[in-house]
């Protein structure tokens, strides 16, 4: 649902001014262990134990003067927040020149992923960060009682606590979606198996239930992203990186990748998948689905409301469903399950006020404040029901609607109970969601195991160029462009780049945390 960061590395020049301007003697209010004032044994007067407000960057963000969320935090920490939101466009530019040029931020929250990990884990390095260590031991309180020893353990850089991490809520997102009516028309049940899917893409091919002769397309996917939600499943390699025997192994290094390509190169090759995928946007496939062209699509379930509209609007009587985790041949399954951090909150050196930065984060997180920001209050904003959270519309909405981006790490316990509530917005998302994380089979939902990886420099630094390798050669295979015959020489290729350095690291640090 969230769009993510991509980041870059520093530039060299940029690098030397970020050093230069956050020194190393401590200077500035932003070093915590040299410039916090010795704790006073009496009690200020009224005037100086005045809060002071706080300077926040978030990574997206409404229009927090008007927004209600941010005057009851104001009310419920007694911290009043400037916030401002980095751009959408190409925000880990702005964010390194805020950085180097000791922007007095207090709060800055970036993206989570593995590549937003590596810039955070260097500006650590560089000196650029508050070492939040002892500000938690002293003021966070409920930040303990909140996170887990994990994930605090995973934001650590050189043993040290420089960021509060929020942990992605773990749900499967996306999966094959199908038309249920076309299946009705063939006379043909959801697939259950690789083998099945197979037979009911024929039929949609050769008997022609969406009316479209020649231009039926039994299933469309997304160029870059050949790799297919729930059909890699059934091969064994649902994440980039998977568990092949005690070791993790990127798909490139995994023979069960040549036996997937061979399969949805046949696909293409039948015409059972959209000959135009390659060049597909995500619109140009959702258009295709809604306008009754496709019959399978990969799809999120908070795509679910427009596309339900859409479709309803040409097809009244169209009915859909998702497809079930797909056993393979060999009975392997499989849905890709988010794990790791939705985000990492940190505390430049510049900051005048680290303390008082830790204590707002702390203080949203008492239980009742944190409750307060997610699903609002019962009675007004949510209800409360056989053990479920039910937002109350449209006051939800309007006064809740924008929770997500304030999200300073949560009550990883309850957080994700109450954020069942946001899906209940719209009775279609509850189904899909449901669809997808409560009616499968306990089996099927595999963890992206580097989801929680601490930083790991050689991975972080090639994790997205290998990527894009990956996927460049398996369109190329697809559609015929490359022949399998040459997949050892890929494989050998993908480990000089850099993947079998990034196998080494990663299994050093698997084997320390592996059961």
């Amino acid at each position: 649902m969230k769009k993510k960061m991509k980041w870059v590395a520093l530039p060299a020049t940029l690098s030397l001014i970020l050093l230069s301007a956050c020194g190393s003697n401590g200077e500035g209010a932003g070093h915590a262990e040299n410039s916090a004032p010795a704790p006073s044994t009496q009690s200020p007067p009224a005037s100086e134990a005045a809060k002071p407000e706080l300077k926040a960057l978030m990574r997206l963000g409404p229009n927090f003067e008007k927004d209600p969320i941010a005057a009851m935090l104001e009310e419920k920490t007694g911290y009043k927040v400037n916030y401002e939101a980095l751009p959408v466009d190409k925000p880990e530019d702005k964010l390194n020149l805020l950085i180097a040029s000791s922007e007095p931020y207090d709060i800055v929250s970036t993206g989570g992923d593995s590549s937003s990990k590596a810039i955070y884990a260097d500006y650590a390095k560089k000196g650029a960060l508050v070492d939040l260590t002892p500000l938690i031991e002293k003021y966070g309180k409920n930040i303990k009682a909140s996170l887990s020893p994990e994930t605090l353990e995973m934001a650590k850089v050189d043993g040290k606590i420089y960021a509060i991490p929020t942990r992605s809520i773990e749900s499967v997102g996306t999966s094959l979606m199908i038309r249920k009516d076309w299946l009705d028309k063939v006379g043909m049940q959801v697939p259950t198996t690789l083998d099945e899917l197979t037979a009911v893409l024929k039929a949609f091919k050769e008997k022609d239930p969406g009316g479209n002769g020649a231009k039926n397309i039994p299933m469309a996917i997304k160029g870059d992203v050949p790799m297919v939600d729930n059909i890699v499943g059934a091969f064994g390699i649902v994440n980039d990186w998977n568990d092949v025997n005690g070791q993790l192994v990127p798909r490139a290094m995994n023979p069960s990748f040549k036996q997937y390509l061979a399969y949805m190169s046949d696909l293409y090759k039948q015409g059972l998948l959209d000959q135009e995928f390659a060049i597909n946007k995500d619109a140009t496939v959702k258009e295709k689905f809604t306008n009754g062209k496709a019959g399978v699509i990969v799809l999120h379930w908070a795509d679910i409301p427009p596309i339900d509209d859409a479709l309803k609007k040409n097809f009244p009587d169209a009915a859909y469903a998702y497809i079930p985790a797909l056993a393979g041949k060999d009975g392997q399954t499989g849905l890709a399950q988010s794990s790791g951090f939705d985000r990492i909150t940190f505390v430049p050196k510049s900051s005048k006020h680290p303390e008082d930065a830790i204590k707002w984060i702390d203080a949203k997180l008492d239980p009742n404040t944190f409750k307060n920001m997610a699903i609002g209050l019962e009675g007004t904003h949510h209800t409360f029901k056989d053990g479920n959270y039910y937002p109350i519309l449209p006051i939800f909405n309007d006064e809740r609607g924008s929770a997500s981006n304030y999200l300073t790490g949560i009550d990883e316990k309850n957080y994700p109970i109450y954020w069942q509530a946001r899906v209940r917005k719209d009775e279609r998302l509850y189904k899909g969601w449901e669809a997808l994380n409560k009616q499968q089979k306990p089996e099927a939902f595999k963890k992206n195991p580097l989801g929680l990886a601490p930083y790991l420099p050689d991975y972080s630094k090639e994790d997205a160029q290998l990527g894009q390798m990956v996927n460049d050669y398996a369109v190329k295979v697809i559609v015929g462009a490359e022949q399998l015959a040459g997949f050892d020489a890929f494989t050998d290729n993908y480990k000089k780049a850099g993947g079998q350095t990034s196998y080494d690291e990663i299994n050093a640090w698997y084997a320390t945390v592996k059961k």
